[in-house]
């Protein structure tokens, strides 16, 4: 396949010099070359004054033909991905469909092949998860933004998508209220207290019957008086009322405190003692020593020490401070009222620290002029403190554009003719909210400031997929690609489809446990891949999958046994993310299997050619039932369904690919019949492969259609990292991209790479229509 496309782009270039030397002889690359393909392969459905599917070919001339970039958009997509002509037709070679192609960029889309478009840049907010995630990371608070803000709208199956994110007055209230709770929590205004360390002892049973000690060494932060508790409980025999023994706290050789204990009822009992402590490594001890023995036939008693506790110095001459304070107040508190100097520069550091990496990018003096303002002009006020002002200043940062919107300003924006480079620190922006959600750390932004980032790339790549913070693409990207974060809510009906009487026992069966597993089963296949390198298509015919004990006996697998998700070998079902529950349970319906959705589910997001939207007012397929018709199967209702002539084209491409995985019901458990009648999962593409059963199916989008794989998963990594849909423009690179993919053994590693190093990821134009035709 690089062989073709190596030779698209020579047929481009050779087109264009063909174009010239037509015109001279006053011919016409059109007419001798692109209308004589239209006829030997489109005429006899879209030519001649047919039009199947609205689509005409027909045009006057040239000029006309190249008026109509949507239309050729969707026959250059149809050439690529072999959907046109259909599987039953006389097909082109690949020289001429890459002819073709060439001549729908070169002369329709006006493209250079080498000097791509990367397309207009939105500014667009946050979305909830890249809201949380920034604040978290800034400021410490892991806000709950699902509580707080309204669902993100979606566009191309993403809620990344600049033109739909856009701030409304009602949610900018919202966001108003949250900068309150957000800095109250994440900076305390009671700078500090004094220290206090809670530790257990290792096996804290003491029996009254013999001498024991528990033993633990803890660091002492400061020299002084402290104050040295031991929390315990003792239990046993309530007869035992004259059993009792000697217990002690010891730090080093020195009792600190102790006291004869014997029964007590309480559930918690302190023994407490003051003493002198040096800073540093100390031994701390907890001793029973028996006393009154029991009575002959009683069972002795037992203290159970349950924690030992040390505070100090107690006159206050080391304070400590929280990590939430020491997170904002990095240099611990400020400065006395009587140097305003000091806390004006304290203040200074503290905001231009935080707004760098709230506005992901260099601070001007202007805003941190204001910034801290907003901070003295608070400390000013009666009954209010300094941290209090630059809690209002980090209030401030929360509610800015700079911080809420992801803007990326360079020179000569308005120009959509002017390609620029992104700036390092856009770039940066880029890089981060793609593979984490969140800004950049400082590590980023300083490999920003030095200039390097473009020349380090890959190593930012690399570091930044090793951290944990990559699971949140994963999360977010399989979450939406998938549908896999609606398996905990979909409606189902597991009563219905299980055919139990009893609702508890449905709910039992499909409970809210067993739904979060089968999304991270999902999740965890596609870490796995894209972590190790694996090639694409190992998404469906990974021979493995990662489950939990309830989700392992959900599938009937043997010998798992633990809460904790582990990768397995699979047992008898069909491989890949197609064989799983996510799957099979997020395209049905409340009651029953869809093979509808399952079909476009997979057309749309597996092989990137989703079939055109449904005509209005379609009835629903139980009504497709005729007289004579008894418990009909899915596969039958959808025959009759298929007879109305709006419906067949479209369920033609569906149908085949739902209906191989109906020997899953609509939680995804594997069923040998429905409705008592043997289930037929036989059936055909409309590229020509047939197949047996979804093993089959998947066997053949792995290979014969692999190419088609790579070039869906390409598109929806490129959709949800540069947050638009593809345009036209898009196409030929698209194209690089997966060729390039496929040179380094198309590993879903390589996907991700390639998007990011692409022009599309890393250049903008300014905004406008750089084609103002239709």
């Amino acid at each position: 396949m690089s062989l073709v496309r190596n030779m698209k782009q020579w047929i481009i270039v050779v087109l264009g010099l063909a174009a010239s030397s037509a015109r001279a002889a006053g011919g016409s690359v059109y007419r001798e070359q692109v209308e004589p393909f239209l006829a030997n392969y489109c005429f006899d459905c879209h030519g001649d004054g047919a039009t199947k599917g609205d689509v005409s070919l027909d045009f006057a001339d040239e000029a006309a033909a190249v008026r109509k970039v949507g239309l050729w958009d969707r026959v250059w997509h149809n050439l690529e991905t072999h959907l046109m002509p259909p599987a039953e037709k006389d097909q082109p070679g690949d020289a001429e469909r890459a002819a073709l192609a060439g001549w729908i960029e070169r002369q329709v889309f006006q493209l250079d092949p080498q000097n791509p478009d990367p397309g207009r840049v939105t500014i667009r907010r946050l979305n909830r998860e890249e809201y949380r995630f920034s604040v978290k990371d800034l400021l410490g608070v892991d806000f709950p933004v699902d509580d707080n803000f309204p669902p993100d709208d979606t566009g191309y199956g993403f809620d990344t998508i600049g033109d739909v994110l856009s701030l409304s007055p009602l949610l900018m209230e919202k966001y108003m209220a949250a900068a309150q709770e957000i800095v109250a929590e994440a900076l305390p205004l009671i700078p500090g207290r004094i220290p206090q360390r809670t530790f257990g002892l290792s096996n804290g049973y003491l029996p009254f019957d013999k001498t024991k000690a528990l033993e633990a060494t803890k660091w002492v932060p400061a020299t002084g008086e402290y104050k040295v508790e031991i929390a315990f409980k003792v239990s046993g025999s309530i007869e035992a009322t004259e059993n009792t023994a000697l217990l002690r706290a010891r730090v080093g050789e020195r009792v600190v405190a102790e006291d004869e204990i014997g029964w007590d009822s309480r559930q918690r009992i302190l023994l407490t003692g003051k003493t002198k402590l040096e800073r540093g490594n100390q031994k701390f001890s907890v001793e029973l020593v028996p006393a009154k023995p029991a009575k002959e036939g009683e069972k002795p008693l037992t203290a159970r020490v349950e924690g030992m506790r040390f505070e100090g110095p107690l006159d206050g001459s080391f304070i400590e401070y929280s990590n939430e304070y020491k997170r904002i107040m990095v240099d611990g508190p400020p400065p006395g009222w009587q140097d305003q100097a000091g806390r004006e520069a304290y203040a200074r550091k503290i905001l231009g620290n935080l707004a760098e990496r709230a506005f992901r990018r260099p601070l001007d003096s202007a805003t941190l002029d204001k910034l801290v303002a907003i901070a003295l002009t608070t400390d000013h006020q009666p009954d209010t403190s300094f941290e209090e002002g630059i809690r209002q200043a980090m209030a401030a940062m929360l509610v800015s554009p700079r911080f809420l919107f992801r803007s990326e300003t360079q020179p000569r924006p308005d120009d959509p003719a002017k390609v620029v480079p992104l700036d390092e620190f856009a770039l940066a922006s880029r890089l981060s909210y793609f593979l984490w959600s969140s800004l950049p750390d400082a590590a980023l932004l300083d490999t920003a400031r030095k200039g390097v980032l473009r020349a380090q790339l890959a190593s930012e790549v690399e570091r930044m997929l090793q951290d944990p913070k990559a699971d949140r693409f994963v999360v977010n990207f399989v979450g939406q690609w998938l549908q896999a974060r609606d398996v905990t809510t979909i409606n189902l009906d597991a009563r219905a489809i299980l055919g139990s009487k009893r609702l508890e026992e449905a709910l039992r069966f499909f409970s809210v446990e067993l739904r979060r597993d089968m999304q991270r089963e999902s999740e965890m296949l596609f870490a796995h891949v894209l972590r190790e390198k694996r090639p694409v298509t190992e998404l469906l015919t990974a021979d493995y999958t990662f489950v939990s004990e309830k989700l392992a006996a959900y599938y009937g697998f043997p010998k798992v046994s633990g809460r904790e998700m582990r990768k397995v070998p699979l047992q008898g079902r069909t491989s890949g993310i197609l064989g799983q529950a996510t799957f099979h349970a997020v395209t049905s319906n409340p009651t029953r299997t869809s093979p509808v959705k399952r079909g476009l589910f997979v057309l749309e997001n597996i092989l990137g050619a989703p079939a055109p939207p449904p005509p209005p007012n379609i009835p629903p397929l139980e009504s497709a039932k005729k007289p004579g018709l008894k418990n009909p199967t899915v596969r039958e209702l959808m025959a009759l369904h298929r007879q109305e002539a709006l419906c067949a084209s479209c369920h033609a491409r569906m149908d085949p690919i739902g209906l191989a995985f109906e020997h899953y019901n609509a939680l995804g458990q594997w069923r040998k019949d429905e409705n008592g009648k043997p289930i037929e999962t036989a059936g055909k593409l409309v590229t020509g492969e047939t197949f047996a059963n979804a093993d089959e199916l998947v066997k053949i989008l792995a290979t014969s259609r692999k190419r088609d794989v790579h070039r869906a998963m390409v598109e929806k990594i490129m959709v949800y990292a540069l947050g638009r849909g593809l345009e036209f423009y898009d196409r030929p690179e698209l194209e690089r991209i997966v060729t390039e993919v496929e040179r380094k053994n198309a590993t879903l590693r390589a996907v991700i790479d390639e998007v990011i190093s692409s022009p599309a990821f890393q250049n903008r134009r300014g905004d406008g229509n750089r084609v103002a035709r239709n």
